[in-house]
């Protein structure tokens, strides 16, 4: 039974993830104006309820028969899926509202990266104030006794994490002659640090390559041999989505892998 509330919680902060993927880049309020439809009108809170309304509907507006993006109900099934998996590998409350909490947050930044290229400061540099914050009141996250000592993890996160991807990103435009990597990329790694800390970080980097490139090739093989017309190489990848799947994966189990390799 507690799997299930928890499961019909992370698909409702789901459904409001997606109000803020949508809204944050348009500079709308995230609290405070209705759901709407493409074509103007309010959406009722009947036709609005997270995973069922996009089913019983077929992935179409009731109001005028537009499509409604399977991205609303990946995201609102993602969130539910991994606030079942954060409450089952935490051992203790806080800290899982914490890993919640903390895979909400990148689960909207990689999907606006992933629709705009863009990350916006609101989210990583407040998300890496928070990260202190959390570090300096909640020390059990990062496994200290002391707010000191969590929050001193905490910021040598946060250096060695934004530090490590600028000189990256200054090797990668030297060497390309043009930004491999952007600034937003380099405040995100730092908000990762700040959660997760410095190993947190390094695995976010090499183990998110590694896991997107076994994510990436069968597609790219798939796609030579089946020659699917609708699916395109994009000449830019975003790096914000690689660097949450390597967080998301190191907060779920990153530290039992890092144990049994080490």
């Amino acid at each position: 039974m507690l799997s299930i509330f928890i499961f019909v919680l992370g698909a409702c902060i789901g459904s409001f993830l997606n109000v803020c993927i949508y809204r944050i880049p348009h500079g709308e309020s995230i609290v405070f104006s209705r759901s709407r439809c493409k074509c103007g009108a309010q959406i009722p809170w009947f036709l609005n309820i997270p995973l069922l309304s996009w089913l019983l509907l077929r992935g179409r507006a009731y109001c005028c028969g537009g499509s409604i993006p399977a991205r609303y109900f990946i995201v609102e099934i993602l969130t539910a899926i991994l606030f079942v998996i954060v409450f089952a590998v935490s051992d203790s409350l806080s800290k899982s509202i914490i890993g919640s909490g903390f895979c909400s947050l990148l689960l909207v930044i990689a999907f606006i990266d992933m629709d705009t290229m863009e990350i916006y400061d609101i989210m990583s540099v407040g998300g890496m104030f928070a990260g202190f914050a959390i570090s300096l009141f909640f020390p059990e996250w990062h496994d200290e006794q002391s707010g000191i000592s969590s929050l001193i993890k905490s910021l040598g996160g946060a250096c060695l994490g934004s530090g490590l991807i600028f000189w990256i990103a200054v090797i990668g435009e030297m060497t390309f002659k043009k930004e491999a990597i952007g600034g937003g990329d380099v405040k995100l790694l730092g908000t990762i640090g700040a959660f997760i800390g410095w190993k947190g970080c390094l695995f976010s980097i090499f183990g998110g390559c590694l896991i997107s490139t076994l994510i990436f090739l069968p597609s790219l093989l798939i796609w030579k041999l089946v020659k699917i017309k609708t699916f395109t190489i994009p000449r830019i990848i975003p790096f914000a989505p690689i660097l949450v799947v390597g967080s998301m994966t190191y907060v779920l189990c990153g530290q039992n892998l890092l144990e049994m390799l080490l």
